[in-house]
């Protein structure tokens, strides 16, 4: 069967070499995705001059076409972000809006260029947002062509009130580690067969 190509998207505030929850929690989902046949790379945003705007490149060095690049040539898409004031952070509704300039790029039958291609949602947080953080993400993720596979989100939160971040649980936490695999397992399998029947052309 055909290679599938995993981009992880980090979304962090945070700079490298900071520690990220956002980043671990989507190297994670990747080496379940490697496990089920893919292979794959991690970009975090922000080490990465991406201007705001919602072209395909906004000029003047924006280093948004170079990640867009890493898109089209890949199969999965896995978006990892944080949750602030219960929202997912600035940098993924940056990459949204980005990501919105495909809505008119189409193939040579008409479909816009990220018909074909997968998507799952990393989220990490204290408190609540998880849900909400999700639904935001899917609902951009699927207007500009991506497909949601069963079972295509991952999630972990703290405690009301406290402050352990994701990355300071050891071992990773059950329920979390099982939703990574699954949500791995059902891209996989979803882009595989979106490989060998493609969506219908446009128009």
């Amino acid at each position: 069967m055909s290679d599938i190509r995993a981009l992880v998207l980090v979304c962090t505030l945070k700079p490298s070499p900071s520690e990220s929850s956002s980043e671990l929690i989507g190297r994670r989902v990747l080496e379940r995705l490697e496990a089920h046949g893919a292979t794959g790379e991690v970009v975090r945003v922000v080490d990465h001059d991406v201007r705001f705007g919602v072209s395909t490149d906004e000029g003047d060095g924006d280093e948004w076409p170079a990640i867009r690049e890493k898109v089209l040539d890949a199969d999965v898409l896995v978006l990892a972000t944080p949750i602030w004031m219960g929202q997912p952070s600035s940098v993924a509704k940056m990459v949204l809006e980005r990501l919105d300039a495909e809505i008119s790029e189409t193939d040579d039958e008409g479909r816009p260029l990220m018909y074909g291609k997968v998507a799952i949602v990393a989220v990490v947080g204290n408190e609540d947002g998880a849900h909400h953080s999700h639904a935001e993400c899917f609902q951009a993720l699927n207007d500009v062509g991506f497909t949601v596979p069963a079972n295509g989100s991952t999630y972990w939160v703290g405690e009301a009130m406290q402050g352990t971040d994701y990355s300071e649980k050891s071992p990773e936490p059950e329920a979390t580690a099982g939703t990574n695999d699954t949500a791995a397992a059902n891209a996989v399998h979803l882009a595989r067969l979106l490989q060998g029947a493609p969506y219908p052309a446009q128009g």
